[in-house]
């Protein structure tokens, strides 16, 4: 029992600093944060301070932040990358900082999964802004590449690890 609830509330708070990174990078670009939430599911209760909506939802594992992508997008490519990876960098330095234990070795597990360019995750947001700057345009080919081929290359590493 004391294992499952390390596991749940180490996963929680590791999510929530995660997302405390992305939330104080997008303030030092002066990039609107509309929401910040815990959980999932339907809205348990909330509150509006400083024009943030923070919301507790019913499933507790999880973690959000929201904000004005058309003014993140806007930004030089650093800050946007700063933006986009501050939740990976908390990680890392929190496995760093907990090195050795249960809590650190989830947080290096969580910074290296979102360096995988699987949808919406960070480093999937991260080479999407990297594509747009090296092509200057959006394009829908390359975009919709970039978004499928991490999961036909799972899926057929997962074929293989079966069939095999």
């Amino acid at each position: 029992m004391y294992v499952a609830i390390n596991a749940i509330l180490s996963f929680s708070a590791a999510l929530v600093l995660h997302e405390m990174g992305h939330f104080f990078a997008a303030r030092a670009c002066k990039v609107p944060v509309t929401e910040a939430g815990l959980g999932w599911g339907p809205k348990v209760f909330g509150l509006r301070f400083n024009g943030v909506d923070y919301q507790f939802r019913l499933l507790p594992l999880g973690a959000y932040i929201r904000m004005d992508m058309s003014t993140l997008q806007k930004r030089p490519l650093f800050q946007q990358l700063f933006v986009l990876l501050a939740g990976i960098a908390v990680n890392v330095i929190l496995a760093g900082v907990a090195w050795g234990t249960f809590f650190g070795t989830l947080n290096l597990v969580l910074a290296l999964a979102n360096l995988f360019p699987f949808y919406q995750q960070d480093g999937w947001k991260s080479g999407m802004v990297i594509l747009r700057r090296v092509l200057k345009r959006r394009s829908p080919l390359v975009e919709w590449s970039f978004t499928l081929y991490p999961g036909l290359i799972g899926l057929f590493l997962l074929i293989r690890l079966v069939c095999c």
